[in-house]
């Protein structure tokens, strides 16, 4: 009995001391992938999935790799696309289904482990270190079976990349396994100096035009530039950013892989993108009525109340941005909609210049839990009646649908509350 348990001792040591084996699987072109998989008439002709042009959402949300090599990027306006490949296949976003086969890779990559982490809709961590005995224990050979399930059942080909870290198995996946005819890689340790110093600063994620600009006046061009930086001079320059930088950089990240990944929400917010240019005050409210409604159930789902609201308008003109951004800190937090209205809508007076608007975005920060504001005993029995209906409101659109009950104003031809009802993030779904 003591060298049974022994035995068992000594292999636990050596699970727990092994390196550990983290994956990033990256689907190429997914939304185009989808489509493809749908339409496999199309499986060789370029495509991109866009927004309606009609509606002056006409922006290419993913191009396949056939019509990137036709010039086709991600955010080309749509006749800048056609422009360029008169022949594209144009489909419009779908993004329930999206969704849908998001989760459905989700579950083939939970056969292989327990730990699975959505990192976006289209990139999964899994962590494999405990379970790669059951799948043959090479890395490359497992990461060719993931690749291997996720093409034959959804038709999606997925870029997977190895490491033992999330950063690392990331730069991997963005800088190596993209460029791989196979899309494989394992990066084991060591490595970073070899496969992925040399690449520019700006390739790496997190680091936009702004940074990279920063960075360059600073003599860091390349991530091992940024590797071999102080980090001292870093914290000084951007504080906590700074560090995050350094630490991604050199592939510095010890954070688990986790079902339940969780960020503190600091914000709720919706914006919208008109369908035409809105300048009668009495349209403008409406359509400002409508997103506000959503920001304010969202709030309400999630428990959650905002003592600053920001409002922001964009002008009608694209090439020329107009408008504004302004916020305002309440006298106390809500997520009543008609309050959220009042002081969004005196906002919008304030600083609105009279010229057509294309676009409007709410937004609640400075969040607090419901359960914890103080209500003022002298309007207490005004806003519960408030929250009351606006719950009974949320109750009828989740159990109905959005459209099973809406504001006369919603009909009118500033409401934007029936489109937004056929939508997902802004996308048909």
């Amino acid at each position: 009995m003591y060298n049974k348990c022994k035995q068992m001792f000594e292999e636990r040591v050596i699970i727990v001391k092994q390196q550990r084996m983290v994956m990033m699987a990256d689907m190429q072109s997914f939304y185009c992938s989808v489509e493809k998989a749908h339409h496999p008439e199309y499986r060789n002709r370029p495509l991109i999935v866009a927004g309606s042009p009609e509606r002056r959402t006409g922006i290419v949300l993913a191009a396949c790799p056939l019509a990137k090599k036709m010039g086709i990027g991600t955010a080309d306006l749509l006749h800048e696309a056609l422009a360029k490949c008169p022949d594209v296949v144009v489909m419009p976003p779908r993004m329930e289904t999206y969704i849908q086969v998001s989760l459905q890779i989700a579950e083939i990559l939970s056969d292989f482990s327990d730990l699975v982490e959505c990192y976006s809709i289209d990139e999964l961590f899994i962590d494999i270190t405990n379970t790669a005995h059951l799948f043959g224990s090479d890395p490359e050979g497992i990461a060719k079976q993931i690749q291997s399930r996720i093409w034959l059942e959804t038709g999606v080909f997925a870029r997977v990349g190895c490491a033992d870290t999330k950063v690392k198995a990331k730069l991997t996946v963005d800088l190596i396994c993209k460029k791989s005819e196979s899309g494989i890689f394992v990066l084991k340790k060591g490595d970073m100096e070899k496969y992925i110093h040399s690449h520019p600063v700006e390739s790496m994620w997190g680091v936009g035009s702004q940074y990279r600009r920063h960075l360059n006046r600073m003599g860091i061009w390349t991530i091992g530039n940024l590797s071999k930086y102080s980090l001292t001079r870093l914290r000084k320059k951007w504080g906590v950013n700074g560090e995050v930088l350094w630490r991604v950089a050199n592939g510095i990240d010890d954070s688990p892989v986790s079902l339940d990944t969780f960020t503190e929400q600091k914000n709720i917010g919706n914006g919208l993108t008109l369908p035409k240019d809105y300048c009668k005050a009495d349209e403008i409210e409406t359509a400002l009525l409508d997103i506000i409604s959503i920001v304010c159930k969202r709030a309400r789902e999630k428990g959650l109340m905002g003592q600053v609201v920001s409002i922001g308008v964009r002008g009608h003109v694209w090439e020329t941005p107009t408008g504004f951004s302004r916020q305002k800190k309440l006298t106390r937090p809500t997520y009543l909609t008609k309050e959220v209205f009042r002081e969004a809508k005196g906002l919008f007076y304030q600083y609105w210049d009279g010229l057509p608007i294309r676009r409007i975005y709410v937004e609640l920060s400075d969040l607090q839990k419901d359960d914890i504001v103080q209500l003022d005993l002298f309007d207490q029995a005004d806003r519960e009646r408030q929250l009351q209906l606006e719950r009974v409101t949320d109750y009828i659109h989740d159990q109905f649908g959005v459209t099973s009950l809406l504001r006369a104003s919603s009909l009118t031809s500033g409401g934007v509350a029936l489109d937004r009802a056929d939508r997902i993030g802004g996308h048909l779904k």
